[in-house]
C-alpha cells in the first residue's frame, strides 16, 4: 500500500513537472548557488578551509540560527526575520532611490524612506559594512566570524568589477542606482503610472486570483510575493518579491538568472498578452504592453528586428549566455537593477565615467548622469559597440561628436555634473496636468516647460525606446504594427516620381511626445494663442491626423523645443528674449548676422486661408501690401496649395504632387548629404536621418548663408539646390518654370542670372526660410515692419550694387524692393522697385524708381 501511494505521489509530481511553464525549472537548492558560502560551495566566496571555525560546512548557518537568530537590527527596529543568524543594521544608513518619474514619492504611503522586510536582510551582506561570516551562533557559540576566502577586506562583499560599477553586488549604503524597495504596489500607483500592473483593491494582479504579484496569505501563494511592510501592513516591493536565495536554475543555456522567481531573459517572442513563463520577469510589475503589444512590436523587442547578438566580452560582463541576441536580453539592454552608480532610472552604463583606453568594453565606475550613453552602447561604431553586428544599428554616438550639434552632452548644455533632462514629476503645463492621479506623465516621457526652457536634447526626448518600431509610418504598415517590418524605420523618402512626399511620424517616432501649436491669427507677427500636447501609444489606432491624441508628426515632437512652448519668447524683435546661439557644439553667434534662435512654431504656421494663390488675409506684411500677397512656408505643417513650378523646377521626389506634398524638419536638417540630394550617404544602412549632428551651420545637410546660390563666387553643398533644380534656379539660360515668370519670359531666375552674372537666394528670399508674411519667402525692402524691429510699410533706402539690407534674423544681404506683388506667372519688372515711401530708414541715399532702371542702378553688381 504504502509503495502504491509513493508511485502515485511521484506520478503526480512527474505531471505538474511537465504541465508547469518554463519557470519550473527552477528547483529550490541552495546548495547548488552561490548563496552556499560553504567551504565546499561552488562560487569565489566561501568559507576558508582549516582552523578552528573554519572548514564549515554548514550551508544555512551563514543566514539562519534555530537558537539565538536576530529580533531587531541594530537600531532596534524590529525585524520581519527568519531566525536571521546575523546582525542586521540600522535603517537610516541607506540613501534610497529617488526618481521624478517615481510616481510613488507623491502618493501618501507610496515609499518608505528606508529598507525593510527582507531588504534589510540582504543588505547585511550586500552593503558591505559587516563580514559575510560574521554570525549571531555557530555550534552553540555567540558572535562567531568565519573565515572566508573571496572577500573584500575584512571579510565584507568582493567589489567585482568594481564599487561603482553596475557589475558588483557590492550595493552599499548609496541605494539610488537600485532598483526602489520598499515601494507600496497598489491601484493608486498603477494608475497613475500607467504601465504598471493594475492590482485591485487587494493589492492582487491578476485581479482577484493574484497568481502572479500580490501578498502572501492562506491559499494565495503568488509568484511574485510583495512584503507587508507598509503602512498597516500594506504589500510593498522589497528585495525578496524578484528574489528568492535557495534557487537555481537547471538550464544552463539559460544563463545565470541571478535568484530570479521568474525568467531573467525573454525566452520566446513577446506578444501583447502577458507569458508568465516566458516573458522577462520584469513584465511581471511593468506593463509596457497594454494590451496593445506596444512594446512587444518595438523594434527593440521583436526577434524579426532586435537580433543583433552581445559581443562575447559584453555577454561575459553583464553575465549573459553567450550568443544572446538584443531581444532576449530585452529590458536588460538599456537597464539594470543594480546599474552603475551615478545613473538614473537604472539604465545600464548610462553615465558621463571615461572608459579605459582601448577597452570600449570595460564596465564604467560611477560618473554623472549621461542617457545617451546608454544608447551608445550599441549605437556606435563597430569597434564599440557591445553587438556583433552594427550594420542595421545606426551609428548615433559619432553624429554626435560633429562639430554642430544638440546639446546632448552635460557639458554642451552648460552644466557640470547633472544632465538637464528629467522626465515626470507633478506639474501643468498647458493642457498638460502632470499632478493628476491618472497623468501617466513618466510613461509618456513628458517633461516639464521649466527644463525644456533649459536647452538640452537626450535621445528619449525624441524616441521612446519602449515604443518605437521599425516602419516607414508610426502606424505600420498594412497590418499596423503586427506585420513584417519594413526596411527602416525612418520616413519614406525616395527619389523617385510616382508617390506624394509625407509629413507623417515615422516609426522611431512612434510614442513620443510634442506639441501642435493653436493659432488665434494669421499674421506672421503673431506667437501661437496656445499648445495642444501629444503623447502615448497610439495602440492599435490608424488614425494619422493632426487631431489625434497622440504624435503623427515629425514637427510636433521638434515645436516642444523649437517654440515658445519650449522657452520664454516676448515676441520682440530683432532680439528680444529668446535663447542665444552660442552654446558649446552649437551654431557660433553671428552666423547669418544671428545671435538669437527664432519660434519655429510662429514662423511654419500654414494658415488655410493662405493656401494657393492670390490675396490671404491678415499675412503680417504691411497694410498696402495686402494684395496677391500671402503667407508662405515649406509644407512642414501643412501642403502650400501652390502648384506654379512644374516638376523640373525640383529634384526628386520633390517634383510629385507640387502643392499637396507634405516634408519633415529633417529633410533639410541632419548630417551633410552629398550636393544633389537630402538622403544620407550609405543608404538605409548609412548615416543616420534626424538632427544629431552635422558639420554645417544651423544643423543643416548642406551650406545655408548669403554665398548659396549660382555664378561666380557661389557656395559648394548649397542646402537650397538638394531640393530645388539648381538648372532652373541658379543658371543662366536654365529650363523648368516657377511662378517666377512672365512679361515674355518664362524664367525670370534664369533671366536675372544671366544679366547678372551671379544669383544669391538671400538677395530676394527671407534668412530663415521656415515661412513669412510674404509670398514665396520673398523680403520687401519696401515693407521693413515688426520682425525687425520696426513698424511696417517702413522703406530702407539704398541707391547702389554694393547696399544689401542686413538685420537679424531674416534679413541678410537683402536687396529685394516689391511695389506691388503679382500672382504666379504675371510677374513684371515694374512689380519691383522703391514705393518712394511715406517712412523711410537707413543712412543711404534713396533711389525711388522702379522697374528695370532701378534694378541697373541699385541691382547691377550686388554683394
Amino acid at each position: 500500500m504504502r509503495a502504491r501511494v509513493l508511485a502515485a505521489l511521484l506520478l503526480v509530481c512527474a505531471l505538474s513537472w511537465l504541465a508547469a511553464p518554463t519557470l519550473a525549472q527552477r528547483v529550490s537548492d541552495v546548495r547548488g548557488t552561490r548563496h552556499n558560502l560553504s567551504v565546499d560551495g561552488p562560487g569565489t566566496t566561501r568559507a576558508a578551509a582549516g582552523g578552528t571555525t573554519g572548514g564549515v560546512t554548514e550551508v544555512c548557518v551563514f543566514c539562519h540560527t534555530p537558537h539565538g537568530a536576530s529580533q531587531a537590527d541594530l537600531g532596534g527596529a524590529a525585524l520581519r526575520a527568519p531566525l536571521w543568524n546575523r546582525r542586521v543594521p540600522a535603517g537610516t544608513t541607506y540613501t534610497p532611490y529617488t526618481s521624478s518619474s517615481l510616481d510613488a514619492q507623491v502618493i501618501l504611503d507610496g515609499l518608505n524612506a528606508q529598507p525593510g522586510g527582507s531588504s534589510k536582510l540582504c543588505l547585511s551582506c550586500h552593503d558591505g559594512t559587516l563580514a559575510i561570516g560574521n554570525v549571531n551562533v555557530l555550534n552553540g557559540t555567540q558572535n562567531v566570524t568565519i573565515p572566508m576566502t573571496g572577500t573584500a577586506a575584512g571579510g565584507t562583499m568582493p567589489a567585482g568589477e568594481g564599487a561603482q560599477s553596475g557589475f558588483t553586488r557590492l550595493l552599499g549604503n548609496d541605494l539610488r542606482n537600485d532598483h526602489p524597495i520598499s515601494l507600496t504596489f497598489n491601484s493608486a500607483l498603477a494608475t497613475r503610472d500607467g504601465e504598471l500592473r493594475p492590482v485591485d483593491a487587494t493589492q492582487r494582479w491578476p485581479a482577484g486570483s493574484g497568481t502572479v504579484l500580490g501578498l502572501r496569505s492562506p491559499g494565495n501563494k503568488p509568484l511574485l510575493p510583495l512584503e507587508p511592510t507598509g503602512t498597516n501592513g500594506t504589500g510593498q516591493v522589497q528585495c525578496a518579491t524578484c528574489h528568492d536565495p535557495h534557487i537555481r536554475e537547471l538550464d544552463a543555456s539559460k544563463g545565470n538568472q541571478k535568484f530570479l522567481r521568474t525568467q531573467r531573459f525573454q525566452e520566446s517572442a513577446p506578444s501583447a498578452a502577458h507569458n508568465v513563463a516566458a516573458d522577462i520577469i520584469c513584465l511581471s510589475c511593468h506593463d509596457k504592453n497594454q494590451a496593445i503589444g506596444g512594446w512587444a512590436y518595438s523594434a527593440h523587442a521583436r526577434p524579426d528586428v532586435a537580433d543583433e547578438t552581445f559581443r562575447d566580452a559584453a555577454a561575459t560582463l553583464r553575465e549573459f549566455p553567450t550568443g544572446l541576441p538584443v531581444w532576449k536580453a530585452s529590458c536588460l539592454s538599456c537597464h539594470d537593477t543594480h546599474t552603475v552608480q551615478g545613473a538614473r532610472r537604472l539604465t545600464r552604463e548610462g553615465t558621463d565615467a571615461p572608459l579605459p583606453v582601448g577597452n570600449p568594453l570595460a564596465a564604467k565606475q560611477g560618473g554623472n548622469p549621461a542617457l545617451e550613453n546608454t544608447c551608445y552602447q550599441c549605437h556606435t561604431t563597430a569597434a564599440k559597440s557591445v553587438l556583433n553586428s552594427v550594420l542595421q544599428v545606426p551609428n548615433i554616438e559619432s553624429e554626435f561628436s560633429l562639430a554642430v550639434r544638440m546639446p546632448i552632452t552635460t557639458s554642451d548644455q552648460g552644466g557640470v555634473t547633472d544632465e538637464v533632462h528629467d522626465i515626470g514629476g507633478s506639474f501643468a503645463d498647458f493642457s498638460l496636468d502632470c499632478s493628476s492621479p491618472a497623468n501617466r506623465c513618466g510613461a509618456d516621457f513628458v517633461e516639464s516647460r521649466s527644463l525644456l526652457a533649459r536647452r538640452h536634447a537626450e535621445c528619449t526626448d525624441c524616441h521612446n525606446p519602449h515604443r518605437v518600431v521599425k516602419f516607414r509610418s508610426f502606424a505600420g504598415g498594412v497590418a499596423g504594427i503586427t506585420g513584417a517590418p519594413d526596411a527602416a524605420g525612418t520616413h519614406r523618402h525616395d527619389e523617385v516620381t510616382g508617390y506624394t512626399h509625407s509629413n507623417i511620424a515615422s516609426g522611431v517616432l512612434r510614442g513620443g511626445w510634442g506639441v501642435e501649436p493653436n493659432y488665434a491669427s494669421t499674421s506672421f507677427q503673431a506667437l501661437p494663442s496656445g499648445y495642444t500636447v501629444k503623447r502615448g501609444d497610439p495602440g492599435a489606432s490608424i488614425d494619422t491626423s493632426v487631431g489625434a491624441a497622440y504624435v503623427t508628426r515629425e514637427y510636433q515632437i521638434c515645436l516642444k523645443c523649437h517654440s515658445d512652448y519650449g522657452y520664454p519668447d516676448n515676441n520682440a524683435y530683432p532680439l528680444g528674449n529668446r535663447p542665444a546661439l552660442g552654446h558649446s557644439g552649437g551654431t557660433p553667434v553671428g552666423s547669418n548676422n544671428l545671435t538669437v534662435y527664432t519660434n519655429q512654431a510662429k514662423e511654419f504656421q500654414a494658415p488655410l486661408s493662405h493656401r494657393g494663390d492670390g490675396t490671404g488675409p491678415n499675412s503680417g506684411a504691411g497694410s498696402i501690401y495686402a494684395t496677391n500677397n500671402h503667407r508662405s512656408w515649406h509644407p512642414v505643417m501643412d501642403a502650400t496649395g501652390r502648384n506654379a513650378p512644374n516638376a523640373a523646377a525640383f529634384r526628386a521626389p520633390w517634383g510629385n504632387a507640387i502643392g499637396s506634398q507634405t516634408m519633415y524638419c529633417s529633410d533639410c536638417h541632419g548630417a551633410n548629404t552629398p550636393d544633389t540630394s537630402v538622403v544620407p550617404p550609405g543608404g538605409e544602412d548609412g548615416t543616420p536621418w534626424g538632427p544629431h549632428g552635422s558639420n554645417n551651420n544651423f544643423l543643416l545637410k548642406g551650406v545655408w548663408n548669403s554665398t548659396v546660390g549660382g555664378g561666380g563666387g557661389a557656395a559648394a553643398n548649397g542646402l537650397c539646390f538638394k531640393c530645388h533644380n539648381p538648372a532652373t534656379y541658379a543658371s543662366a539660360g536654365g529650363g523648368g518654370t516657377t511662378g517666377f515668370r512672365g512679361g515674355g519670359e518664362n524664367n525670370l531666375h534664369a533671366f536675372h542670372t544671366d544679366k547678372i552674372g551671379d544669383i544669391r537666394c538671400s538677395w530676394c528670399h527671407v534668412a530663415v526660410p521656415h515661412g513669412w508674411k510674404n509670398k514665396a519667402l520673398l523680403v520687401n525692402l519696401n515693407d521693413v515692419g515688426p520682425e525687425a524691429g520696426r513698424a511696417g510699410n517702413e522703406e530702407w533706402r539704398e541707391n547702389a550694387p554694393g547696399q544689401a539690407y542686413n538685420q537679424e534674423p531674416y534679413y541678410l544681404n537683402a536687396k529685394l524692393k516689391v511695389r506691388t506683388f503679382a500672382t504666379s506667372g504675371n510677374w513684371t519688372d515694374t512689380n519691383c522697385g522703391s514705393n518712394n515711401s511715406a517712412t523711410t530708414f537707413g543712412t543711404n541715399g534713396n533711389n525711388t524708381g522702379n522697374g528695370r532702371d532701378w534694378m541697373r542702378d541699385v541691382c547691377e553688381n550686388p554683394p
